[in-house]
């Protein structure tokens, strides 16, 4: 008898611990998915605001025309980007090839006194510190998610109902690793 209440008691706790780390690991997995859909709603936010920059510099830019064309070229790949790998390489790209637009536009006296362009400019700096800040809190939560599911024994019940690693936000990009160089 006595046996039969150890066994028993052994099985509660085990079939505890199970639905507690299961419960766990789809708290986690909600919380990375928040936080991609915030980073994303920054990422359409500066998706929108692009073309409206680019469309106000390129008259005081005539000699700049490649640059801009990157831009918008490295914003359709982004806006077109299918997973979320490809979409974190294609932001990483458009936000090295803006570093570099910005870093000309320092060399246009009459462009950096238009009143249109530095509010552009600053919402678009705004939104990029913004997705900074996404990615750093993202980057947080999936670490949280992917520890959990490599460690003994919420890895056991992570295995059984087929929870996924999530991917980091790395910067792919060298463009990105590279502080704009602004001659005066």
């Amino acid at each position: 008898m006595l046996t039969l209440i150890v066994i028993g008691g052994i099985i509660v706790v085990v079939i505890a611990f199970a639905i507690s780390a299961y419960n766990s690991l789809v708290k986690l997995r909600k919380m990375v998915r928040n936080a991609w859909s915030q980073i994303d709603v920054q990422l359409k936010r500066r998706h929108d605001l692009i073309p409206n920059l680019v469309n106000s510099v390129k008259g005081y830019m005539e000699y700049e025309k490649e640059t801009l064309q990157k831009v918008m070229e490295a914003r359709n790949k982004a806006l077109n980007a299918g997973n979320i790998g490809d979409k974190m390489n294609a932001e990483g790209e458009l936000s090295g090839v803006l570093g570099r637009l910005f870093a000309v536009m320092e060399n246009y006296p009459d462009l950096k006194a238009n009143q249109n362009v530095q509010s552009l400019m600053k919402e678009l700096s705004d939104t990029e510190n913004k997705i900074s800040y996404s990615r750093q809190f993202y980057n947080d939560i999936v670490t949280k998610y992917n520890t959990k599911i490599e460690v003994f024994p919420s890895n056991i019940v992570a295995k059984s109902f087929g929870f996924k690693e999530e991917e980091l936000f790395k910067v792919e990009n060298d463009m990105e690793r590279v502080v704009p160089e602004v001659k005066i």
